[in-house]
Parts: C-alpha cells; structure tokens; sequence
C-alpha cells in the first residue's frame, strides 16, 4: 500500500482532473481550496441515491460567509514552520467508477505489462480488492488523492503517493496515512483560505514625520474582528470551522535609527482596537503604540512594515472545544518620509 506507483504520481499532480476525465457525472458544484469563487456552501448532493459519486465529491467545500474580503485583504500565512497540506485523500470513486477509470489505463498498454498486472492483482485479483470490490458497492469508497489547487508546485503536493484505499462508509480513515482527510485535516485546509484586512496603520501626524518627534500609529478597530472558515466534505458528513483573532501588531520601523512604542514593537488588542487614534492636545503624550525616528530618510523613506498576528483554532464534527493551531500572521510595508526640523534663524 505504501509503495509509489506511476499511477499514483498522476493522482498527486491532479486528482480532480483525472476524476473529470473519467467521465464521471458531476451532480454538484464543489470548488477546490484557493479558487477565490468566495462564499461556496457546497454541493447539495454528491450522490444519485444509488451510491454513485459525483466528480466532485470528496473535494473540500469551503464556506467563506465569514471570512475577511475586499481588494485589501490577504493570505494569512503561519507564523510557524508550519504550513496547511498541499494533498489530501478524500473518497474519489464507487467500485464501478474506479473500474471504468482504470480498466482504459490498462488497455492502453502504455503504462507497461509489469505495472498493469500488480494493478489488476490489487483491484482485480483479491489483492486485497476482488473485482473491484463491488460486493461492497454502496457501503464504502475508494479514496483517492486531491492537490490543494495553487500547491502543485509546492514539494508536498507529492506527498500523497498512495494508491487508491478502500474505506466502509462510516469508518475511519487509514491511520497510517496523515494526509487522508478528517476534521483535523480539514481544518488545516480551511486555516489555508482564511484572509484578513490589510495592516496599513494610521500614523500621526499626517504627512511627512519629523526626526525626534513621536508619531502615533493605530489601526481602524472596525476592520479588525475575527473571521473563519467552514471546511466539510458533505459525502463524509464531516465539517470544520477555522476561526482568526486579531490579538497584536508589530511595528517594524525599517532603520535601525528609530524607538517604538511599546519598547518592543508589540502593541496589543486592547478593547476591540489597538493603537490610539492622536487628536489635538496629544502632542506632548508618548502614544501607546508608535515610533519615533532619530534620523531623517534623506531623499528617500524608510519602509515601516506592520504585521498582525492573529491567534487561530477550530472546531468541527467531534470536536467541540477549540483546538488551536498556529498563529498566523499578515503584514504589509508603507512608506514613511522623515525630515528635519527646520529652525529659523533671524
């Protein structure tokens, strides 16, 4: 079972397209991860009452009713070694869809008499499956491996090298395969769709800073709420809710010639918002979240970057008590011009 196949390397680079290519009816809509097609609440049915798979079936469906959106939102990324799968296995194929789908492979004879006999004897000969298993039609799938759409690349959208796995409904994946698709696994796939607001901060004054003076920064508490995601594989009956919540942002000033405000960087979440807005009256007040240059930017700025980070867990089918998962960050640069305090001389 652990053994690479040539089979199984198509199936890592671009399982739901060979699904399509077999011919399979598709009864739903299901977009894969990363499509951007926004909110999708997934298919209605993934079956035709008799067992039969849709093309689409054991692919996530992501609900993003929840999530952040607009032209100023952006990929959360972890703040972690950590990143979500690039493949998963999902149920692919009834016994009769998965004989339909191989039996033309063979026939072709391009794959080689060797491999085409270690195929038939594991589908068709008992070992383990007998005539595809279709004395189990109906009451359970073959599995199959799906790449996260946009990791194609990504060296771990090869790590799904297993053959297709029979699985009775209502039992739980191989234990020895990691990447077959459970709550958990989903999600770290809805942790992968979460976007959140651009960190562009407000600073003050407005406009050009001066060298030595404290420039207030703080962000609009508006934007900044938590957002999720919904994974499910409706055939499976599973789901999983990946929630985000702002909790600080990090200035970092882009010069070595600069203090922030708090010393180190961090300024928290402090009610629903962080920083405070400056106003009239302030100027003499060090600001709770800030930074204050010591040399000027000459002809050019200095590249000031923000970056929030946002605490991340979920819940799911089984799982009621919020799991975490790492934190994910999102940050952007912005331009920031100093200059020196002009005197006059009279």
């Amino acid at each position: 079972m652990h053994g690479v196949t040539k089979w199984s390397r198509v199936v890592a680079l671009g399982a739901t397209a060979v699904v399509c290519a077999a011919g399979l009816s598709g009864t739903a809509v299901a977009y894969g991860p990363g499509d951007g097609q926004g909110s999708t609440t997934g298919p209605s049915g993934n079956t035709d009452g008799k067992g039969t798979l849709s093309a689409t079936a054991g692919v996530v469906v992501f609900n993003r009713d929840n999530n952040g959106s607009g032209r100023s939102t952006g990929r959360v990324t972890s703040a972690s070694t950590w990143t979500p799968p690039a493949c998963y296995y999902a149920p692919m194929y009834t016994p009769e869809q998965l004989q339909k789908a191989r039996e033309p492979v063979w026939n072709a004879d391009s794959t080689g008499p060797e491999w085409d006999a270690t195929q038939r004897d594991r589908f068709v000969n008992g070992k383990p499956y007998k005539d595809f298993n279709k004395d189990k039609a109906g009451k359970g799938y073959f599995w199959g491996s799906y790449v996260s759409e946009g990791r194609a690349g990504d060296p771990g959208a090869l790590d799904c090298t297993e053959d297709y796995f029979w699985v009775d409904t209502g039992d739980a994946p191989p234990a020895d395969i990691p990447e077959a698709i459970t709550p958990k696994m989903l999600a770290a796939l809805a942790y992968a769709e979460i976007r959140v607001p651009s960190t562009k901060v407000t600073l003050a004054p407005a406009g050009p800073t001066k060298v030595n003076l404290p420039t207030w920064a703080w962000l609009d508490a508006a934007q900044f709420k938590p957002v999720s995601v919904t994974a499910s594989v409706p055939v499976l009956g599973i789901q999983a809710t990946t929630v985000a919540e702002p909790v600080s942002l990090r200035i970092e000033p882009g010069t070595a010639d600069a203090q922030v405000y708090p010393a180190s960087g961090v300024c928290a979440f402090v009610g629903g918002r962080i920083g405070e807005p400056y106003a009239t009256g302030k100027a003499g007040r060090t600001p709770p979240c800030g930074v204050r240059y010591l040399r000027s930017s000459g002809d050019g700025s200095y590249p000031l970057r923000a970056t929030i980070t946002w605490k991340i867990h979920w819940t799911g089918t089984g799982v009621n008590n919020p799991q975490a998962l790492p934190d994910g960050e999102f940050g952007a640069e912005q331009a920031v011009v100093v200059q020196e305090i002009q005197s006059l001389n009279h």
